[in-house]
């Protein structure tokens, strides 16, 4: 078996966490700055073995793609373009950001802490990846 690698796509910033090669733990990796992502996961990708893309795809209660999948699915035909081999699923990710943010809290990290965005992408993405590998 190989890893699963979730994406948490943002404007500026992206969180992303990855399985064990067992796909038994999901675990946050990095987040990284957007416009640097395609490099870090052809880095990442060169070093590990990757079997499966999963993007976060964010919705309204009404089940209709929100405003920001219009920035993600140029991301996606990029990440297509870049790892042909790898497949790419998609993940509704409703709800994950304030589940982050409150996994941060009972995690007693000070407020301050709680403040960092980046840990709290890297955070939804490992939540993201999580919910895949129980559905699975």
């Amino acid at each position: 078996m190989a890893q699963i690698l979730a994406i948490d796509y943002g404007k500026v910033r992206t969180g992303l966490a990855v399985t064990d090669d067992m796909q038994i733990i999901a675990s946050g990796l990095a987040t990284v700055a957007t416009k640097e992502l395609l490099d870090y996961l052809k880095t990442y990708t060169e070093k590990e073995n990757v079997e499966l893309f999963l993007v976060g795809e964010p919705k309204q209660m009404d089940n209709t793609a929100s405003e920001s999948e219009a920035l993600i699915k140029p991301f996606i035909s990029k990440l297509r373009s870049t790892f042909p081999h790898i497949p790419i699923e998609r993940v509704d990710e409703r709800f994950t950001s304030k589940m982050a943010a409150q996994t941060l809290i009972d995690s007693g990290l000070k407020k301050k802490q709680r403040q960092n965005k980046a840990l709290l992408d890297e955070v939804s993405a490992t939540i993201i990846l999580q919910s895949y590998l129980y559905n699975k």
